[in-house]
């Protein structure tokens, strides 16, 4: 059954030997009542621990995962992560100190419904006490306590390892440098939660569930537990993969042994899931975890979320997938939007996907979100931070098909130490350059997903959005000046955009080319053609990126129209690097503007 090639996939129900325990001897009191004694907690590390203690990252996993997150070496047992994790991979483990606990409530090695309560020396079963990702965390922070790391490089995690993720930045935010959390949620939809509820009821309703006290019977809830899992399978997916998937040979199931329905090709594959899923998980397990997940709140409003994030410290970098409907983009796009409002340092990518919600487990998009993870926490540790120098007015930065001498005049215009919103931020060229003269507070917006991906591989902070989006989640001048650089030409809605932004910032500044300018109106005029010269300027009328064709003196008029004020302005010949001053609307290829 290779129909996905999900990296969780390969597990078994076996143990691997660097599996390492401890026991804590303090009673863990529980958030939502109730304690645990003599609670163990099982995880395994990675890599070499470096003399300061400040290489070290906590992978948290989600639902069915464990410890085991990646192989040790080429004769151990599979990992649920081992695309992500080990020498040389995006998590190196030649570069940090790996950490990954098996979570509270599980099955995998830590204190759960399956292991013997130390008072009665019986199963917890049923009598095992609801717990939350609070307390999951809470017994996480004594391990590392227990191993005296005062501070994580980071801590990264999907699902509801990303809920582990915003509760370790929200409970111990000194505890951490960065926070990561991938295919997460400030909480789970109602959809979401509705899916649980009914996996659930398929385990509790099993004839052999035994209200949770089965572990001397014979027989398991073994039917409920693997319902449970085809349901949640078909979460974990999404349309387009399931199609690609399975109608090639929709009616044509592979042949299993099962009691469950095989008749379709989708069939058969969940009752595969589902049969092998029970070999290493336990029923009481997954009601207890499934409930942890379906309790964790951050809130559903703007507001709440501020409150929940505002004593979080760290640095963020946030993934969503576009096809995952489990956890959609716009839940992630929501943290990001709390962060933001509260000034926090977060990056954020939504990658562009038909793997659904197990994309951060596929291979598939791991050049997109690898890389992300790669850079991320490279930057993190400063391994690749590399000095800069002043920049001049000669530098000529290649972007696209010209060269950028126009951000050296956008940065004079620019205060020192102003707060600066690059609007179609590219590759972050012009932020690299800002940040060469001593600009620390910045933001790139970008709607190209590669160049979200460069940007954050030169720690840039930057977020991945259109413009419309983006700019009504700010509030009134929450940056000292927003830059529109060669945007504006492939804008649709360009009062909204310009009003925008004169109201997020105190002084806005736009640049964009000169579509007035001579070698244009010779062309046009002289050939009858759609005008096309170096420079700017340089597409064909059907592969251009411009929707709009402004003139110097258009835009003058426009802001006229508008009550928009020109503080400033500079018109350039890009091509022989000079200022214009003489009929600027004929004689310079672009032009910038001060508005406010």
């Amino acid at each position: 059954m290779e129909k996905i090639n999900n990296s969780d996939d390969q597990r078994t129900h076996k143990f691997s030997k660097y599996i390492r325990k401890l026991e804590v001897h303090d009673t863990l009191k529980l958030e939502r009542g109730g304690s645990l004694e003599k609670v163990e907690i099982a995880y395994e590390t990675y890599g070499q621990l470096n003399s300061d203690k400040s290489n070290c990252i906590l992978i948290c996993h989600a639902i069915t995962g464990d410890s085991h997150v990646a192989k040790h070496d080429e004769n151990d047992l599979p990992g649920w992560w081992d695309i992500m994790v080990g020498p040389g991979k995006p998590i190196d483990t030649n570069k940090y100190f790996v950490i990954c606990s098996n979570v509270l409530g599980s099955c995998r090695g830590t204190t759960g419904p399956n292991s013997k309560n130390p008072k009665t020396n019986d199963y917890y079963g049923a009598d095992f006490p609801v717990i939350t990702i609070k307390d999951m965390v809470s017994l996480q922070k004594t391990l590392i306590d227990n191993l005296e790391i005062k501070q994580l490089l980071g801590v990264v995690g999907g699902s509801l390892g990303g809920f582990q993720c915003l509760e370790w930045a929200t409970q111990y935010p000194e505890m951490i440098k960065t926070c990561f959390p991938i295919a997460s949620s400030p909480r789970l939809t109602t959809q979401g939660l509705a899916f649980d509820v009914v996996a659930r009821n398929a385990i509790i309703s099993d004839p052999n569930f035994n209200a949770g006290n089965y572990y001397d019977d014979e027989k398991k809830p073994d039917v409920g537990l693997a319902l449970a899992r085809m349901l949640g399978h078909i979460t974990y997916l999404s349309r387009e993969s399931m199609n690609e998937k399975f109608e090639i040979d929709r009616n044509n199931p592979r042949e299993i042994t099962t009691s469950f329905e095989k008749k379709f090709s989708v069939g058969s594959y969940l009752a595969y899931q589902g049969e092998r899923f029970v070999e290493r998980f336990d029923a009481n397990s997954y009601v207890t975890l499934s409930t942890a997940l379906d309790l964790f709140d951050l809130g559903s409003e703007k507001k709440e979320l501020k409150n929940s994030l505002s004593n979080s410290s760290c640095k963020w970098m946030i993934i969503s997938f576009s096809s995952d409907w489990l956890y959609p983009p716009y839940q992630s796009f929501d943290l990001v939007d709390a962060l933001l409002s509260e000034s926090k340092n977060v990056s954020y990518c939504n990658i562009k996907s038909n793997a659904g919600h197990d994309a951060f487990l596929l291979s598939t998009d791991i050049d997109s979100y690898g890389e992300i993870t790669r850079s991320f926490f490279n930057n993190a540790l400063n391994v690749n931070k590399k000095a800069t120098k002043k920049k001049n007015i000669n530098t000529k930065v290649k972007l696209g098909l010209t060269n950028r001498i126009d951000f050296q005049y956008i940065s004079d215009l620019i205060p020192k130490n102003s707060s600066v919103l690059d609007l179609g931020c590219e590759n972050g060229e012009l932020i690299n350059n800002l940040t060469s003269f001593g600009f620390k507070n910045t933001l790139g917006v970008e709607i190209n997903q590669n160049n979200v991906i460069e940007c954050v591989s030169s720690d840039i902070q930057v977020v991945h959005s259109d413009l419309d989006s983006i700019l009504l989640k700010f509030y009134d001048e929450q940056f000292d000046v927003a830059v529109l650089s060669q945007t504006l030409q492939s804008i649709k809605n360009v009062e909204k955009i310009l009003k925008q932004m004169t109201r997020v910032s105190k002084y806005s500044i736009v640049s964009f080319p000169n579509f007035a300018f001579k070698p244009m109106r010779e062309m046009f005029f002289n050939e009858g053609k759609a005008p096309k010269v170096k420079g700017w300027y340089g597409y064909n009328w059907y592969d251009t990126p411009n929707v709009r064709f402004p003139s110097i003196n258009d835009f003058k008029e426009f802001c006229n129209e508008k009550n928009i004020n020109i503080e400033e302005s500079l018109y350039l010949d890009t091509i022989n690097n000079k200022q214009i001053d003489n009929d600027p609307n004929l004689n310079a290829d672009s032009a910038i503007f001060l508005i406010s």
